[in-house]
């Protein structure tokens, strides 16, 4: 199968190449899904799970990409609640191989079924993003309704669905990020917004919760930001300052059938939409991962037609 394969971590999406792999076998508990669309993050390139398997054993050359969308075309031993021909979307182990490939096996539980009506490009813009927050929000951050959030990124992939399933969850939120992104975080959502190169970030006031994506010097101010009781949520590394009267976490995503299925339905029904901004097919990957100019969005890859 045509796959992307990287196998030197210091460079980067640049080391990305097209090349032929052995197909996947689903073992037991797995499905294997041919795929259709496959989403990448950047930072996976700088996960240890790229590199090494669960044992520490190089594992290269590694097929990057762990969100996926695509229709299952085998179950391994033991699989149940999945069947042969059913539309799935979801997200891959971190330590093996991924997405950017014509077939991955993954785990059953790690993917979700897959409405008909939701396309298989929009599916596999939603697990990372999706699910951090969703899990930053609702699991880690004890959001209850009408709380204020700080969201940092508010117009990126993280952020934006941050931003949404916040505002849908009755919370007043202040987005954060460049002056070329007040527009899109304020369509997303944000009743407020503050230019993060020009705008005085402790003017902010107290909120309730803070969601980081972003961490140094500003996740470092963040957490002066936060009001007795509140949270500071990030996914930028272990917080280098705690709220004075509140809570710092932070956490690794991990895939959940039933947090998926609760996103996908509020994309169905027009509460959250998806934030993809280039859409290429595995021929055209490595460029696509490597633009000669910045991309709003997320960069989704449709594997097949």
């Amino acid at each position: 199968m045509k796959a992307i394969v990287v196998t030197d971590e210091a460079a980067g999406t640049a080391g990305m190449t097209l090349a032929e792999r052995p197909e996947p076998e689903a073992t037991g508990n797995d499905v294997l899904v041919e795929v259709h669309a496959s989403g990448f993050t950047p930072g996976e390139l700088t996960w240890p799970g790229t590199w090494t398997d669960r044992l520490g054993r190089d594992r290269t050359p590694s097929i990057p990409g762990h969100e996926v969308a695509g229709v299952v075309s085998a179950l391994g031993y033991g699989t149940r609640g999945l069947s042969v021909g059913q539309r799935v979307f979801g997200l891959a182990d971190w330590a093996r191989d991924g997405t950017l490939a014509e077939y991955v096996a993954i785990e059953a539980r790690n993917v979700a079924p897959l409405p008909g009506d939701v396309d298989f490009t929009v599916a596999a813009s939603l697990p990372i993003s999706g699910l951090t927050a969703w899990q930053g929000l609702f699991v880690h951050g004890r959001f209850q309704v009408g709380q204020s959030v700080l969201v940092h990124g508010a117009a990126g992939g993280v952020g934006s669905m941050v931003t949404q399933l916040a505002c849908e969850a009755g919370a007043y939120v202040i987005g954060t990020g460049r002056a070329t992104d007040r527009q899109a975080a304020l369509d997303f959502g944000a009743q407020e917004f503050v230019d993060l190169d020009n705008d005085a970030l402790k003017d902010v006031g107290g909120v309730d919760l803070v969601f980081d994506v972003i961490g140094g010097a500003i996740g470092k101010s963040s957490a002066g930001l936060v009001r007795a009781g509140g949270m500071l949520v990030t996914i930028a590394g272990p917080p280098e300052a705690q709220p004075t009267d509140g809570l710092a976490v932070d956490f690794v995503v991990e895939a959940d059938r039933a947090q998926l299925g609760e996103i996908v339905q509020r994309v169905r029904d027009g509460r959250v939409r998806t934030n993809i901004g280039n859409v290429a097919t595995l021929d055209d990957a490595v460029a696509a991962f490597n633009p000669t100019e910045r991309i709003k969005g997320k960069t989704v890859i449709r594997v097949r037609p």
